[in-house]
Formats: structure tokens, C-alpha cells, sequence
């Protein structure tokens, strides 16, 4: 028994090593996840801040010949810069339904309350403290394994969530750049630049799909054969055993769109209302160009995420310029469209996000004084 539970623990490890940024290690601390702050990394963190945003508000705009509207910026339509912030709510909205849709299932601690307070932390965390989503990965899935949910099912859930939200992104890929090059929409575009999009979209979804038809329980179907037949079953078993707790997660992943949990339409509105504050964002300083475009070059540039650069600073502000001037979208009006869009989403979720941080600290205290029983279904493997 004591050789299974230590098989077991050893797979949870290895199952939450493929969310980014994540180890076992600072899941099941009982201290709120934090960043290790010293006086030099303080300074070279606001040096960077600093003289990235004063280059991309006020350097490039002159560089780009823009700088005459860029000092008239204060004249940029306020109905529809009010309107890109009311589409950021609601992409924050959305944000949350599809983490209750996900999460929010069987006996449960995590309420509307709680939701919002682990999703606009992790935004918040998102934003500034680590790249391609770790800092927000890390502390939901703190903040899970703290509302007494099992690690596994964490690992699991946590994985279905990032699938739903990438596997939206990789079909706008492959949709918008299939659309933009045949002409479908309008707005053309080279090669590079829709093609190549839609077939790195279709790949990373094929995968997707066929990892899914790994069977359910081939791990420990393998592991009962390794028993008998040495150690190559053993060892296949534990190849596969990564693979196969993944397709487990991509398969929640698809159920719940199947069992019509309106939360999981969260997995479009997301992008979608996101994307509508750059699309308002044109409109509150000139003419923007095709739907089709932006939403492009909004996908583009958010892979400058990935770079190791705190919430993107710099990496997605300038691959979206960059994708919008390779579809000859004027570039003054796409760096101001752009940097205008990066202050509404990149800046406004920080102040209510480190509210619900406190919020959420307060939460966890909570229910760390409750007694086991209130979380008791959340561990089920049946409802993972």
C-alpha cells in the first residue's frame, strides 16, 4: 500500500510538471505563493518597465511619423475608449465563467466570490510577475489545492482549462488565416503571416486530438503487464503515463462544451471581448482596418507572452504593431491603436487584481478553520 501511494504521489508530480512554471513543491506550500523580491532584481524590474514604456508612448510614436496625433492623444474619441474598458470587463467576466465552468464542479468551497478572486490574482499575477502565464498558472493552482481539491485533479482540471482557452486560439489561427489568404476576408496578407499561422494552429490541434485517443487506464493496464513481464512493461508504463493524463485532461476539456455548460462559451468571449478593445481602440483614433486583420494581429502578437518578459512588456505590443504593418495597416495609427489597447488590457486588472489577492488570502484563512468535510467531493476522481 505505502509502494502504491508513493507510485501515486510520484505521478501527481510529474502530471502538474506540465503546467508552466509549476512544481509540487510550491503547490502544496501552505504560504501564498510569492515572488522573491531582492533591492537589484527591484531596480533592473522598474529600470526594464521604465524604458520600455517610455519607448513604446513616446519614442516610437515620433519614429513612426505619428507624433503630431500621438500629442493630440488626449482628443481620442471617450465613447469609444469607455467602450473598449466596458468590453475588458467583460472579457474578465467571461475569464471567470469558464474557471467556474471548469473548476466549480461537484462539492466545492469556490463560489462567485472566491472565482473572482483566484482569476483576477492570476491575471494579476499574470501581468507582472512571469512570462507565458506562469505567475497566474502558479497561484490558481495554489489557491486550489488550498480550497481542498486534490492535487490530481488540480493537474487535470488545470490542464482542461489551458486547453480550452489555446485550442480557441490555434482554430482563430487556422480560420483567420486560411479566411485572410483565399480572400474570404478582407484584409490579404502575405504567406508569412497567414498561412504559416494557420498550419502551426492545425498541427498543435491535430496533436491535441490525437493524444486524446490515448485510451483511459492504459497506465495502469501497462503497469499490471510490467508486474508480470519485467521491467520493459514497467518502463512503458511509465512512458505513457504523461501522454495518457493528458489526454485525460484534453477529454474534460471537450465534455464540458458537450454537456452544455454555458461557462465554457468563456473560452471565446475571452479572446473575443479582448480583442474588441483593440478593435475600439482603432475606432477611438481613426478608421481601423478589416475584423479579420486585427484579430490576426492580435493573435500574433500575443506570442510575444512567451518571451521572458514580465506580462509581455514590449514582446506584445511590438509583434502586434509589427503583424499590423505587415498588413500595411498605417503605422502610426496601429502604434497608437495598439499602445492604447495595452493600457486598457495590460494595466487595468492590476489594481482590482491585488484587491482580490488580499481578498483571497483572507479566503484561504477561512477555510483553513473549516473542518475537511466542506471539500470532501472535490477530490473524487470521477468528477476530475
Amino acid at each position: 500500500m505505502g509502494r502504491e501511494g508513493s507510485e501515486t504521489q510520484r505521478q501527481d508530480a510529474a502530471n502538474l510538471s506540465l503546467l508552466p512554471g509549476i512544481t509540487p513543491e510550491a503547490v502544496e506550500s501552505e504560504e501564498m505563493p510569492r515572488v522573491q523580491v531582492t533591492r537589484h532584481r527591484a531596480l533592473v524590474f522598474g529600470v526594464f518597465i521604465v524604458s520600455v514604456v517610455a519607448f513604446l508612448y513616446f519614442v516610437l510614436p515620433r519614429l513612426t511619423g505619428f507624433g503630431k496625433t500621438w500629442d493630440r492623444i488626449d482628443t481620442g474619441d471617450p465613447a469609444w475608449l469607455g467602450l473598449a474598458v466596458g468590453f475588458e470587463i467583460l472579457a474578465y467576466s467571461s475569464y471567470v465563467a469558464l474557471f467556474r465552468s471548469v473548476f466549480a464542479r461537484g462539492s466545492t468551497r469556490i463560489g462567485w466570490r472566491q472565482s473572482y478572486q483566484i482569476t483576477l490574482a492570476g491575471l494579476m499575477a499574470t501581468r507582472l510577475f512571469a512570462a507565458a502565464g506562469a505567475g497566474g498558472v502558479l497561484l490558481m493552482a495554489w489557491a486550489l489545492r488550498r480550497s481542498g481539491m486534490a492535487r490530481r485533479v488540480v493537474a487535470r482540471r488545470m490542464l482542461a482549462f489551458l486547453t480550452m482557452l489555446y485550442t480557441v486560439y490555434m482554430a482563430a489561427f487556422v480560420v483567420d488565416g486560411i479566411g485572410l489568404r483565399t480572400g474570404l476576408f478582407p484584409g490579404g496578407g502575405a504567406f508569412a503571416i497567414t498561412v504559416v499561422p494557420a498550419i502551426v494552429g492545425g498541427v498543435l490541434i491535430g496533436l491535441m486530438l490525437l493524444v486524446s485517443l490515448i485510451p483511459d487506464g492504459i497506465e495502469e493496464r501497462l503497469e499490471r503487464r510490467g508486474q508480470r513481464s519485467g521491467r520493459v512493461g514497467h518502463w512503458l508504463a511509465r512512458v505513457v503515463a504523461v501522454p495518457a493524463f493528458a489526454a485525460s485532461a484534453v477529454r474534460t476539456a471537450l465534455s464540458i462544451p458537450r454537456n452544455r455548460d454555458l461557462g465554457a462559451f468563456g473560452a471565446v468571449t475571452w479572446w473575443g471581448f479582448d480583442i474588441a478593445v483593440l478593435w475600439a481602440s482603432f475606432h477611438a483614433f481613426g478608421h481601423p482596418p478589416p475584423y479579420a486583420v486585427i484579430v490576426m494581429a492580435y493573435f500574433v502578437g500575443m506570442l510575444g507572452n512567451l518571451l521572458p518578459l514580465p506580462g509581455g512588456v514590449g514582446g506584445v505590443d511590438g509583434g502586434m504593431i509589427g503583424a499590423l504593418i505587415a498588413f500595411n495597416v498605417d503605422s502610426g495609427l496601429a502604434v497608437v491603436a495598439v499602445l492604447a489597447y495595452r493600457a486598457i488590457a495590460f494595466w487595468l486588472p492590476i489594481a482590482p487584481g491585488a484587491v482580490a489577492y488580499f481578498a483571497l488570502r483572507r479566503s484561504i484563512h477561512r477555510w483553513q478553520g473549516e473542518t475537511p468535510d466542506a471539500t470532501a467531493g472535490t477530490s473524487r476522481p470521477a468528477t476530475a
